[in-house]
């Protein structure tokens, strides 16, 4: 019966919902950060945490509007991404993040834009539009 259910949660997990086992990893630098600001790039960072479904669902959103290049008829080059275990308390403290999926958008040196679990890639898009 155990065998049973365990096999049932990894279908779930890995199978059903593959988004939860995205892989994820730790992009933010701080250096990187602020050469990006220094620049001008409008800079995107999102936090994320293990085995979190919205959380690779928002991370997979922004992955597709970089690796397309451009977000509607703007092009990806002046955006710079990043994204962070929220268990990284430095990390998170820096950017004063408590929770996963936190969305945050920087430019000019200044927070123009925060959600909390955003997934939605219609309403994304248009956050980044708006900062750009």
């Amino acid at each position: 019966m155990l065998k049973k259910f365990i096999l049932l949660f990894i279908i779930q997990l890995f199978i059903i919902n593959p988004s939860i086992s995205m892989e994820k990893e730790t992009t933010f630098n701080k250096k990187l950060f602020d050469k990006a600001q220094s620049e001008g790039k409008v800079v995107i960072v999102s936090s994320w945490i293990k085995y979190c479904s919205s959380c690779a669902s928002q991370m997979k959103v922004l992955n597709k509007a970089k690796n397309d290049g451009k977000l509607f008829d703007i092009k990806f080059d002046n955006i710079e991404y990043f994204s962070f275990d929220v268990t990284n308390k430095d990390i998170a403290n820096l950017l004063n993040v408590k929770f996963q999926t936190t969305l945050l958008i920087f430019k000019n040196n200044n927070e123009i834009y925060r959600s909390l679990g955003e997934t939605t890639e219609d309403l994304i898009y248009e956050a980044l539009k708006k900062s750009i």
